[in-house]
């Protein structure tokens, strides 16, 4: 057996305990969640017996997140986020603020020094990306309007935490610790760490929408399911470190913007024309535009199926699409029954929640080959 496995252990490791300890957690009625974390805090060194590699289980995480804030932002769009910001700007600033206040307030009763009350009452004040992103995925509302401004609200978290880890050092000295290097100027550092992020920003929306889709569609035109499968990984995780190495911006704000702009980009209407090039009636943008559906002549339509995961626009969908054809059917895809019940009072829509007809659909496949298996011959 090779000496070095230190990356094969943590991860059989990892997988295990998370494994038993997420199971647990499921009888328990719990979310597997805390069974996760209950592993990680047994392999850890904070409880005997056996201890990862706790660097390497780091960068897993990280790797973890990466892809998962990737799946997130194919979901959204900017123009998503920009439709929450009157929420989640505000919100999110405000909630840091008194989170903060509070724990400095906390720490006081401590005896601590004013520095490290901020510091506390700063981690405090920053929710954890994955606990709340696997909570909205597991009830289904992370496509919501509430689930958009929660993505929102995270984004702001990640950006104000590039601010406070470049601040921090240089005000070490006015907050009872160890003085920063002489030269350094607050104002130039803030407006280095806004130059790099709004670049990064900018490289991402200009250079990124036609570059990555360009480079996925040539992938795609090899038809390798597994070349395009790693070059989706490859782009997650390059975007994500290079945000981070060349700006200064986290892995998972990195991860996904990157998940975002390729939403955004011009890939889709590069699929559309080759749909036409076969001989298929198919039509790109915002199905919530009245001019989109009217290319699909909607005017002449008898139903419209709504089967997108995006249901933040599903009534702008239904209200354009009847204003064009007050007699058509509208059959919407939902992921939740509250969800399901909204959209049934505000739309008089004919709504299929996906998980109840797809366990519906296997009883029947069952049932009929039960049916078919007991029969005489």
């Amino acid at each position: 057996m090779p000496h070095n496995i230190s990356l094969i252990t943590t991860i059989a490791a990892a997988l295990g305990f998370g494994l038993i300890f997420g199971m647990l957690a499921a009888r328990l009625k719990l979310p597997p969640l805390v069974g996760y974390l209950a592993a990680g805090i047994m392999i850890g060194p904070a409880t005997p017996g056996f201890v990862a590699d706790v660097a390497l289980a780091g960068q897993l995480a990280e790797i973890g997140v990466m892809l998962l804030m990737f799946g997130v932002g194919l979901h959204f769009s900017l123009k998503d986020l920009l439709e929450v910001r009157r929420i989640a700007l505000p919100g999110a600033v405000l909630q840091i603020v008194v989170a903060t206040a509070m724990g400095i307030g906390l720490s006081a009763m401590w005896g601590w020094s004013i520095g490290g009350g901020l510091v506390f009452g700063l981690a405090l004040s920053v929710a954890s990306t994955v606990v709340l992103l696997r909570a909205l995925e597991d009830r289904g509302i992370l496509g919501s309007l509430n689930g958009r401004i929660a993505v929102g609200w995270l984004v702001v978290e990640d950006l104000v935490t590039v601010l406070v880890l470049v601040l921090l050092p240089a005000l070490s000295g006015f907050l009872g610790g160890t003085p920063a290097a002489p030269g350094s100027s607050l104002g130039a550092t803030l407006a280095v760490t806004l130059g790099q992020v709004a670049t990064f920003v900018a490289l991402m929306l200009v250079v990124g929408r036609k570059l990555f889709p360009w480079f996925l569609w040539r992938v795609a035109r090899t038809g390798s399911r597994e070349l395009f499968t790693l070059a989706v990984v490859a782009t997650a995780v390059g975007i994500a470190y290079g945000s981070s190495a060349l700006f200064g911006v986290s892995f998972a704000l990195g991860a996904f913007f990157a998940g975002m702009v390729l939403r955004e980009s011009e890939l889709s209407h590069e699929l559309v024309e080759l749909l036409r090039k076969r001989g298929f009636a198919a039509v790109a943008g915002d199905a919530a535009e009245p001019a989109v559906l009217i290319q699909a002549h909607i005017a002449r339509a008898a139903v419209l199926v709504i089967a997108t995961r995006d249901t933040f626009h599903v009534r702008a969908m239904i209200e354009v699409a009847r204003a064009l054809n007050p007699a058509i059917a509208c059959v919407v895809r939902t992921h939740s029954e509250e969800e399901a019940q909204l959209l049934r009072e505000d739309t008089n829509a004919v709504i299929v929640n996906d998980e109840r007809e797809l366990a519906h659909s296997m009883a029947q496949h069952a049932a009929a080959a039960f049916g078919k298996a007991a029969a005489p011959h």
